[in-house]
């Protein structure tokens, strides 16, 4: 299996793509493709002392597509870029799955126009893994790949999630959620109480709506929402776990008997941090494409990639995308 991988997608691009692509290479036993300026990859492995594997493939292009730059000119006006290119290696076969840390607008926009939708599905979707309390996960989508979504979008949001659970995470019959202002099934507006409606339908195991106040709890393994919504509700997230983080290492350097208690909870606290850091999970598949496409963190570092890389070979070996489209 050989996976491609945008190696100057992301914030620390390329020193710490090239080092977790290598270290999933020999962790996962796949082939890797780098794409990207073959002079400064090949400086980033001698520079970190790198082992490179005789499999490793680097696919030479200078151009690179910023988080500023417009999704679709991954198209045109960035059609050479390091994304573009790995995006090639996926759709003309020389490629089993897809990693980039880059723009996510671009990959939404290459997922769909470049290795395209599966047969009847209205819109590809993101889905992010976001940790509970009691060291599980929980997948929401979609994270921002539609702003404005229809009742049919969002059922097959329910579909996709429920299929790739199963399949990628291992989770038997998972519990699929619709996040809402309330568990009732007439609250909320037309969009969501005509999803319930549709998601009752679905050949998946579907509990109802679910707050936002639920959501961290575990209470599902998918909660399915439009991009608009579930990009905020990913940020805040994001956003409360920081500063919650910081509130409490505040707490304990106040004085000096805080600082002792600190010592006694310090693996604890290390545990606390590690199951809340998104290094461990690694990226979030574009559900919808015909092909396994992952998105990793902006601001990925080297393990985060090889998560990411872990999560795209299972991605390809489970038979995901078949399945869902036998069950549209």
């Amino acid at each position: 299996m050989r996976i491609v991988v945008d190696a100057f997608g992301g914030d620390n691009a390329p020193d710490e793509i090239v080092k977790g692509a290598l270290a999933a290479a020999e962790e996962f036993g796949v082939d890797i493709t780098l794409t990207g300026d073959k002079n400064l990859i090949q400086k980033s492995i001698e520079k970190q002392g790198l082992k490179t594997p005789d499999s490793l493939n680097i696919v030479h292009c200078t151009d690179v597509i910023s988080m500023h730059d417009e999704p679709t000119s991954l198209l045109k006006a960035h059609a050479e870029s390091s994304m573009a290119v790995a995006f090639c290696e996926l759709t003309e076969g020389r490629a089993d799955a897809f990693v980039s840390a880059g723009s996510t607008g671009a990959i939404v926009v290459g997922g769909t126009l470049l290795v395209k939708r599966i047969k009847g599905i209205k819109r590809p979707a993101l889905g992010g893994l976001l940790p509970t309390p009691s060291g599980g996960k929980y997948l929401l989508m979609d994270m921002g790949a539609n702003a404005e979504c229809r009742p049919e979008m969002l059922a097959q949001f329910g579909l996709m999630a429920s299929v790739y659970l199963e399949k990628v995470e291992g989770v038997k019959d998972p519990k699929i959620g619709l996040l809402n202002i309330g568990t009732e099934d007439t609250k909320g507006d037309p969009l969501r109480q005509e999803t319930y409606r549709l998601m009752q339908e679905l050949p998946i195991h579907f509990i109802g709506n679910v707050e936002s106040r639920e959501m961290p709890k575990g209470v599902c393994d998918a909660v399915i929402t439009d991009g608009f919504t579930g990009n905020i509700a990913l940020k805040l997230i994001e956003g409360t776990s920081m500063t919650l983080m910081k509130m409490i290492k505040e707490i304990l350097y106040r004085s000096v008997f805080n600082k002792l208690a600190a010592l006694v909870i310090k693996k604890d606290l290390y545990a606390l941090k590690k199951l809340m850091d998104s290094s461990e999970v690694g990226g979030a598949p574009l559900l919808g494409v015909k092909q396994p496409v992952i998105k990793a963190h902006g601001s990925s570092d080297a393990r985060a990639i090889r998560s990411a890389i872990g999560q795209a070979v299972r991605f390809a070996e489970r038979n995901v995308i078949e399945t869902i489209s036998k069950n549209l």
